[in-house]
């Protein structure tokens, strides 16, 4: 498969299941204007949350190929359910037989990386979808990195549904957002960071800053993953060098391209032009 990949310097890829990842991509665009981007949402197979470990594995991976075959040499798993199922196979299994010098990288790891400095007393929580709270990746990351640190997650299963139904500031979205909150500080009342971990809930900022407690911090991973990007082309001019620099974006979707970019409108405050993907 390595030698059918094409080898001249291409775009940074960016893949998620749906929509969320355009929050990540967004604020990558910010900090890292000048590259090129492929945007992949495979949203005619969404939502990965409630989807098995090898299903979201097989899917992530067949939207990695499609992006490596795309002239990409750099992708990131925009989707922490990705990022939480998939990514170490692919990193370890996958990338040495499909193209070594090629590299997949997440969104878990680089929000985990701050948290340290972030918490005050020590207690974390995690909201999220159900897939990335049962792989259990954000406690067993922190652990590595801050032992000391107390963990606890809560799924928010109907948070996603909320964004894309364009619901995120309505009035319907407060029931959901405050119960989940609760629960989660049902769980550990001394929580003082609360990490969302799915890049759709940036859209819901609002209203969990509503209902979250003023002395927590709210953490959204945009901002985190774009400056981590920026670190890692610094630290690897070898792949920095293989990123081309125009200043473009291209969107791909495996759903509808009307339906896809409709909803892009909501994350993204502008009209974009997609095309159509077929992911096998």
């Amino acid at each position: 498969m390595k030698q059918n990949l094409p080898t001249t310097p291409g775009p940074i890829g960016v893949f998620d299941s749906g929509y969320g990842g355009l929050t990540i991509l967004s604020k990558i665009r910010e900090a890292l204007p000048q590259y090129d981007y492929i945007y992949l949402g495979d949203n005619a197979r969404a939502p990965y949350g409630t989807r098995s470990f090898e299903i979201v594995y097989l899917f992530t991976l067949q939207a990695v190929t499609k992006l490596f075959e795309m002239g990409c040499h750099l992708v990131i798993l925009a989707c922490n359910t990705a990022s939480a199922k998939a990514l170490r196979s692919i990193q370890m299994n996958d990338l040495p037989t499909l193209d070594p010098t090629r590299r997949v990288l997440g969104v878990i790891r680089p929000t985990v990386e701050c948290i340290g400095n972030i918490t005050r007393n020590g207690h974390v929580g995690i909201l999220a979808t159900a897939g990335t709270i049962k792989s259990e990746s954000y406690p067993l990351e922190i652990r590595k990195l801050y032992p000391d640190i107390s963990v606890s997650g809560v799924a928010c299963p109907l948070w996603v549904s909320l964004v894309e139904n364009n619901e995120a500031t309505g009035p319907g979205a407060d029931y959901f957002v405050r119960k989940y909150i609760d629960q989660l500080l049902t769980l550990d009342p001394l929580t003082d960071t609360v990490i969302l971990g799915c890049t759709h809930y940036p859209l819901l900022l609002p209203k969990i800053q509503q209902y979250m407690p003023a002395h927590i911090r709210t953490v959204a991973q945009g901002g985190l993953v774009a400056e981590s990007l920026k670190d890692y082309l610094h630290r690897h001019p070898e792949m920095d060098a293989r990123c081309t620099r125009q200043g473009t974006c291209r969107y791909y979707t495996t759903e509808a391209t009307e339906k896809f970019s409709e909803s892009a409108s909501t994350f993204l405050n502008q009209k974009i032009d997609v095309q159509h993907i077929t992911l096998e």
